[in-house]
């Protein structure tokens, strides 16, 4: 089968970083099935792990964690898809990616792609999905209403806002809960994509947040959804924050005191979506589960796919071209590739 790997940790410049290979078809077995991957995304976490994990067996390493695609053969413990059904999902990270023809995923972390889009639209949405979904409602447990009369008592700040999760995570919030949505921007198409989505306010991050969302008056914060940069944000969210506010990120900062946190008692929640697959926790089925909910709320209507670019085939060149603009920054919603 086709694919797309490396065997040495390379600048995306350099031709080797991702190369087109080929590799044996794998086989379903257990709880796993065989998905014939009609489209891709590409996530941070891509180019995260390309820089820092090179094989170390002499192997090329093949990663992608979003896929859309056919399932073409089942293990004989499989109960909940049929060969046929076309799926979407974010896969395990310790498991071959999704960069190839074929791939392998455990039932549990699938769910069924949304009938009203396309593959490519599709594939936008699994791995951002998760995460936004798991950080909203499982971590700072923001209260999921759908009665417009509710008093909006809840007030979120989305730091990083336009990126592939956060422009899932607005939509979710505005759909599923009566949460009044601050989210940061600095570019007037940022700015616009957020808005679009239903942010209730955008500030500024290029400037200091605090005299912003002040200026705002609608009271204190009660959560914060840190995309990026926590490190330099940390302080803000300190200040602003209503006692027993509740901060989760998905970055990685080198540092941070938490010792800031104490007097208001609040908490802090790191959001990992490869938590269940990676510890084989007994509720991964959950994912699959969040992921049909989000199938359904995409085919009625309430959310819709956060695609920004599709670059094209997925082979080394395109895929070379995509992790280049997601090192640089600058994306806005999701970069995706289809067909081999």
């Amino acid at each position: 089968m086709k694919a797309i790997g490396y065997k040495e940790s390379l600048p995306i410049t350099n031709a080797d970083s991702l190369q087109d290979i080929e590799l044996a078809k794998p086989t379903a077995t257990g709880y796993d099935l065989l998905i014939k991957v009609k489209a891709i995304a590409v996530n941070p976490v891509d180019f995260k792990i390309r820089q820092n994990a090179a094989p170390t067996d002499g192997n090329y390493k093949v990663i992608g964690w979003d896929a859309v695609g056919e399932v073409v053969e089942t293990g004989n413990d499989v109960t909940r898809f049929n060969v046929g059904d076309t799926v979407f999902y974010a896969g395990d990270l310790l498991r071959q990616g999704s960069n190839a023809e074929f791939q392998l995923v455990d039932e549990k972390l699938v769910g069924l792609k949304p009938k009203n889009i396309s593959d490519a639209e599709a594939a936008a949405l699994p791995l951002t999905s998760i995460t936004a979904w798991e950080m909203l409602f499982e971590h700072l447990e923001i209260k999921q209403q759908t009665s417009n009369s509710a008093q909006k008592d809840e007030v979120i700040l989305v730091v990083g806002a336009a990126g592939g999760v956060g422009s899932i995570l607005i939509q979710l919030a505005k759909q599923l809960t009566n949460a009044t949505i601050i989210a940061t921007a600095s570019r007037e198409s940022s700015t616009q994509w957020v808005t679009d989505l239903g942010a209730d306010y955008v500030v500024d991050h290029s400037k200091p947040l605090s005299p912003q969302i002040e200026a705002l008056n609608i009271g204190p914060l009660t959560h914060v959804a840190s995309l990026n940069n926590t490190h330099a944000y940390i302080d803000t969210y300190v200040e602003q924050l209503t006692p027993f506010g509740k901060i989760a990120l998905i970055d990685d900062p080198e540092a941070i005191d938490i010792k800031k946190l104490k007097m208001k008692s609040l908490s802090l929640h790191w959001t990992f979506m490869y938590t269940r697959s990676m510890f084989q926790t007994d509720d991964m089925i959950e994912q699959g589960k969040l992921l049909n909910r989000v199938s359904k709320l995409i085919e009625q209507g309430q959310i819709k796919t956060t695609i920004g670019k599709n670059l094209g085939k997925i082979n080394a060149e395109n895929l070379r071209a995509a992790h280049q603009e997601l090192e640089s920054g600058s994306s806005i919603g999701k970069i995706v590739l289809s067909g081999f």
